[in-house]
Order: C-alpha cells, then structure tokens, then sequence
C-alpha cells in the first residue's frame, strides 16, 4: 500500500513509523503538517491508500477524515483523551500505559478504534519513554491497525462511553516545584514529567528558567532549594529529603528574540553561579551497587567490561568526547576480552553537540574542537587490537554518533533503534572516519545510496545491510541485561580469542592500503571549508534545528514515497522529542 504519514514534526517516532512500515513491504511518504499547509491539498497530491498521523498536534480538517482513513496514534490506552497524556501518565506515577490507534474524528482521540497496546512504564524521563515503551507498543499498535485496513473485513469498534477519561492540558503552572515542600520522588516525577519539553519552570539566582532531567543524589543534603555542587556540567539542588542532579537548563525566551538553547546547566548559569564544589561521581561501579548518578560509568563483569554513556539528547560535546575518550583508555588498563560500549536504554550518540556549538561565542571554531573530539574517540575505537569492542545501542543513534558505532568489531541493535548514518541534511559531509568505516560495512554502493536517500533506518533493515551484527529483542528496561549474557557469551567463544589475534594484522591491511589520518584529513578538509564559511547552509540549519523553527515545506525527500525492503537509509540527526512534541540533541 501506499501509505502517507502526516505529522507536526518528522520526530523519533514518525521516523520509526515510516521505517517499519517500509519493512513490512509498503510505499510511505510523509507531509508535515505546518502553518499555512493545506492537508486536503496534501492528501489529494499523494491520494495514498492510507492516512497515519503518528505525531498530530493540530486537527485533521474534515476534509480529510471524512472522505479517507485517517489512523490517529494517541500515547494513551483505549478511553484515554487529551494533549497531555503521557505527561500525566508520568506524574500520577501510572505503573502501565499503552498507545491506541484510532480513526480521526470531529472530535480529538474520540474516532474508533483501530487497535491497541499496552506497555510499561518504568520511572524514567517521558521522552525516554516516548522513544522506549511508548515506541513500541506504538509500532505494535500501527502495524496491526494497518495489517487490518489492508485486509478490507476489519470493522473497528466504537470507543465505550463509561470508560472514557478526558483529561486536560497540563499548564506549565501545574508544573512547578515546591522546593521548600515537595520530597525527592516529587520532584523527580515533575522534572520526568516535563522532559525534554516543555521544562520544569523556575525561578533560580534572580533568573527564570526551565529546567530538564533530574537523577536522586543520594548522599548531598542541605537546605531546600540550595545548590550544592556541580558534576560535569550539572547542578545539585536540595529537596525535602535528599537531593537532585539538574543537567540541563533552558532561558526563559525574550519576547521578539529567538528561542534559547537548552545548554548543561554550570554553562547556562554562567556568572550567576557561586563557587559550589565538584562532587565528581566514581567512575568504577561496583556490580549490583546502587551508584550516585554520571553520565559516563564502567562496570566489569568477569572477562567483559561495559562503559556506559547517556548524554541529554545523545548530543556530545567537546567536553564530554575527550571525558568519554579518557574513559575508554582506561577501561583498555583492564584486563578484558570484550568491552562493551553504550547498553543503556535511551540514545547511544547523536553526535555534535549543535546546541552548545550554536551557543558558543565563535560556532566556527567549536564545531572544529568538536568534531575533532569525536575524532579522537572513533579513532581509539578503531585502533583498538588487544580485545573485541561491541557497540551496544539500546536507543537511537545518528550521524557521528552512529559512525562512532561503526567503529566497533560488533554492533547489536535493540529491536526498537532507529539508525540514521549520515549528515547531508544537516549541510555537512561528515568525519569521524565514516569514508573508512561505511563502506567496509556495507560497500561503497550502498554507502552511496545510504547518503543520497536520508531516509531513517530500522534496526531490522540495519541487520539486514549489514550495518549491525545483532538485533536484540527486549524491552528498554531489559537492555542491559540482554547485553550483559551475550557479551560474557562472545567472551567465552574459543573464536574470540582468535578473532582478537587476528585484529592486529587486519588492522594493518586496512592502514597499509589507506592509512586512517589519510581517512581523517579528507573528511576534515570538507568539514573546515563548511564551519568556516558563514555562508554555508550549516550554520542556518544548525540554527533552525537547535532553536526549533519550523521548516517552510516538507522536505522533497520525505515527499517521495520510499519503497519497502529493497531499499532502506536513514535521516538527519534525530530529534531529541516528548510526548506529542519535537525537539533536538
């Protein structure tokens, strides 16, 4: 079929959508519903065999659902209305939800039922959740509602009235933080609750601000409300009862001036921050032990060791490559056989950091020192020879950072990973060894078209390519631990001792043939001419992604209905997104 996916932004689960239903053997292209877009035009340009709206923030106009089937996915379970669904899911502490795909209506998340799944709700960030359990039981919804429309015998059922539950938009000041009176785990519901958008507002060092993400301190105490110490960028601030870790804040916007960047949280204060201590969390953690939050950490178990990293958005900025690369040298100390990179549940890498790139005083000159960070990381994992490095995504990766998993002996995907290995939409050619590592993956031809399609990628279709070596099949919150057995199975295979021995002469086939600084100093040279060129479109790209501007149209290449299984690529840098709502790394 030909499917047509309208949505207010093409976010993490559009870009899911539209990779799965490629899977499954359908034509799907995409119209962004933006101001001024006429969707009836739309609709009749494309005249699909079906309409899905995955992320809908405005209304289908009558037009539409009343001549076609319009399928809504609304993050809630069947009876569950409102804008803010899963946000008040978070809040209310829901220990289950589900997502329902329904037929559009005059009336929001009123139309029939198409079908319908449940999931967990672990108590993480909703735009982990959004990416997570929300993704999947929406997938599993989507491709269940469309397996029934194409078979044309399906009638979908009337939502019951006594079971519906209209709840209300959920106003920013129903947000807010009573920090002389709320406990930790109140606290932590409401900044979980607001992630990434819209932000928990504050007012903090005579500024207003939204805040974003919140992890339990367990040690820090002191007077509601005070800071206490900073970690790598992020703020302590004392509860009740205990303590949070604030990474990032937002600047409340100024009328008639452009949207502020959400920056680490020490960045954004600036000069308004006391002197506060860094309380640097331990970088080894002990199994089972219940550590104090970092977004860098390294465990050992037996023959395997696994350094974990979970950057805000999966963006990695200069700062934090070199921190993730001193991390890595010394986890190579280690007496392992396998390392593990990644594991965690939500984005491995997105890359760049385009916001603090965006924020700084000369953008030139830090997305040199940025790319050039992530250099140096991808090329210690290339070099490599003395143990097998796996690639562990459990969330979404893009652009640099998806080429920071190529870099690895193997890469597993959970089943749910979106991939987009490449950087054309954001007007770059990209580094980090990607001329190297790509078409070793997959060869040139399919590199080639990979780039040219910018289409996002399954982790099915990445298996398939050769782009990764496993996909995972478990939920988020099972991730790790799924990691954790193959990888002490990879170490116990009498084969991975040879592979291991074997790297090294690999490695100096492949250096004797096109040495990696010849690899690097190409790709550095397309990518000097772009950042230091005011001109380029980069800079305006960057911009729009980081601050949020709607696009003018739909892209041309999103337009085009891309085929199923034969063909397969992947998109710009993924949107760092929340419940109904886009946003950015």
């Amino acid at each position: 079929m030909h499917v047509l996916l309208v949505a207010s932004a093409f976010n993490s689960l559009t870009q899911r959508v539209h990779a799965e239903l490629r899977d499954h053997g359908h034509r799907v292209s995409v119209e962004l519903a933006l101001p001024g877009m006429c969707p009836a035009d739309a609709v009749a340009r494309h005249d699909p065999d079906l309409i899905v709206a995955p992320m809908l923030t405005t209304a289908l106009p009558e037009a539409v659902w009343a001549t076609r089937t319009c399928l809504i996915v609304h993050p809630g379970p069947v009876g569950d209305r409102g804008p803010s669904s899963l946000d008040r899911a978070v809040l209310d502490r829901e220990p289950r939800w589900g997502v329902t795909v329904l037929r559009a209506d005059a009336e929001m998340d009123a139309g029939d039922v198409w079908a319908s799944a449940e999931c967990a709700l672990p108590p993480v960030g909703k735009s982990d959740l959004y990416r997570g359990e929300i993704a999947d039981a929406a997938l599993e919804a989507v491709l269940l509602a469309v397996e029934r429309f194409a078979s044309g015998t399906y009638v979908p059922r009337p939502q019951d009235p006594g079971a519906v539950r209209t709840r209300p938009f959920l106003h920013q000041r129903e947000r807010r933080i009573d920090w002389a009176a709320d406990p930790t785990e109140q606290v932590l519901r409401t900044l979980r609750a607001a992630d990434s958008r819209p932000g928990v507002p504050d007012e903090l060092l005579g500024s207003s601000w939204f805040l974003h993400g919140g992890h339990p301190e367990p040690v820090l105490r002191g007077r509601p409300g005070e800071l206490l110490a900073t970690r790598t960028g992020a703020i302590c601030r004392a509860t009740t009862d205990g303590a949070v870790w604030i990474p990032e804040l937002r600047a409340r916007r100024v009328p008639g001036g452009p949207a502020p960047v959400k920056l680490p949280a020490v960045l954004a204060l600036g000069d308004r921050l006391p002197a506060l201590p860094e309380h640097p969390a331990p970088a080894w953690t002990e199994p089972g032990a219940d550590a104090a939050w970092s977004d860098i950490r390294y465990r050992e178990e037996g023959p395997c060791g696994f350094l974990s990293f979970a950057f805000p958005g999966g963006a990695m900025g200069t700062g934090q490559c070199r921190r993730l690369l001193e991390a890595y040298r010394a986890a190579l100390t280690r007496p392992t056989s396998v390392l593990v990179l990644g594991g965690g549940r939500d984005f491995f890498s997105n890359g760049i950091h385009l916001g603090l790139i965006e924020a700084a005083p000369d953008p030139a000159a830090e997305s040199w020192a940025n790319i050039n960070a992530m250099d140096d990381l991808v090329e210690a994992v290339l070099t490599t020879t003395d143990r097998l490095v796996v690639a562990a995504l459990g969330g979404n990766a893009a652009a640099g950072g998806a080429v920071l998993a190529l870099a690895a002996d193997e890469v597993w995907c959970r089943s749910g990973v979106v991939l987009n290995p490449h950087y054309r939409l954001m007007g770059l050619y990209g580094s980090e060894y990607w001329t190297y590592t790509l078409p070793r993956r997959v060869g040139p031809a399919a590199a080639e078209r990979l780039c040219a399609e910018a289409l996002p990628l399954s982790a099915e279709a990445a298996l398939r390519l050769g782009l990764s070596d496993r996909t995972v099949p478990c939920p988020p919150a099972g991730f790790a631990d799924e990691t954790a057995r193959l990888a002490a199975r990879l170490a116990a295979l009498p084969a991975t001792q040879a592979r291991i021995s074997a790297k090294k002469a690999l490695r100096e086939r492949d250096e004797a043939a096109l040495p990696l600084a010849a690899h690097r100093e190409a790709e550095l040279a397309q990518m000097h001419r772009t950042f230091f060129d005011p001109e380029a479109p980069y800079h305006a790209l960057r911009r729009a992604f980081v601050r949020k501007e709607a696009p003018a149209f739909t892209p041309v290449h999103l337009t085009r209905p891309a085929a199923g299984r034969a063909s397969a690529g992947v998109t710009s840098m993924a949107a760092h997104d929340g419940a109904r709502g886009g946003g950015c790394c």
